[in-house]
């Protein structure tokens, strides 16, 4: 599933394409994704987008009404292409532009989005969202004060999107090993100090691999259709039974909450 970083990156690709341009056609060809496609997609022949924006994993397309929601699922892309370039299999949701480019949502398994958001109101998927891992409002503070007497592992914790959104399952792998925390650990048995330690990290994973392009998954490509180049810098996810790049000690590959787990024994605590 694309990860925060992944849908910054796609933000990042097609903003200087869309913003500004007015939309002169919305094509559906599948209106059944995770949710029914809005109906007031439909209608936004004319409509401007006046800028692009994220929250969490949803990208939003704004205009002077409104905003388009779009959620990239397990297997959604976007691709900014010309207008005439033929469709893909699974191209669900096309929007054209008075620039001769086209913005389409291709998903294969159709649990994405496209959802709207009235203008000056928000949308049911936003309600319970945490902050944002890249802003002030997500600190030691914060996580401290939010797992205290939680007993679920500390890596379940990270990825809870009412604690902080977008820490998905790489960076939480990935942030705990730099940090040096066991996945198993119960949330609430983690120290302000080690949180303190942790969300730096967290911070620094989640930014350099939004540098660097993104994680490239299977079914995950850039706007561009170019990979991204932070899968290469792995520490620890998808290294089960290779040596630990700190001591050298064999990776461990558990599951927690139905994900994949790889962790130091050794290093980790």
């Amino acid at each position: 599933m694309p990860e925060l970083p992944e849908v910054e990156v796609s933000r990042l690709g097609i903003a200087p394409h869309v913003e500004g341009r007015t939309i002169t056609k919305v094509s559906i060809h599948q209106g059944q994704l995770r949710w029914p496609v809005s109906e007031q997609v439909y209608e936004l022949g004319g409509k401007i987008i006046e800028s692009v924006s994220r929250r969490a994993k949803y990208l939003l397309l704004h205009t002077d009404e409104g905003a388009v929601i779009l959620h990239l699922g397990m297997s959604g892309h976007l691709r900014v292409v010309p207008i005439n370039e033929p469709l893909k299999k699974h191209d669900h949701v096309v929007f054209e532009f008075d620039n001769g480019l086209s913005l389409r949502l291709n998903d294969s398994r159709r649990f994405g989005a496209c959802l709207w958001q009235e203008l000056d109101s928000l949308h049911s998927v936003f309600s319970k969202l945490g902050p944002e891992p890249l802003t002030d409002d997500f600190d030691a503070n914060w996580l401290f004060t939010k797992s205290r007497n939680k007993k679920q592992p500390i890596k379940q914790f990270l990825m809870d999107n009412q604690v902080v959104v977008g820490v998905g399952n790489i960076y939480a792998n990935e942030s705990l090993f730099k940090a040096g925390i066991n996945p198993k650990r119960e949330a609430g048995k983690v120290s302000l100090a080690r949180y303190q330690k942790l969300t730096p990290i967290i911070k620094e994973t989640l930014a350099a691999a939004i540098e660097q392009g993104g994680t490239t998954l299977k079914d995950f490509a850039q706007s561009d259709g170019k990979p991204g180049y932070f899968a290469q810098q792995l520490l620890v996810y998808g290294r089960k039974g290779q040596p630990c790049v700190e001591c050298q000690s064999e990776l461990t590959e558990i599951r927690l909450g139905g994900r994949s787990t790889v962790y130091c024994k050794r290093c980790q605590r």
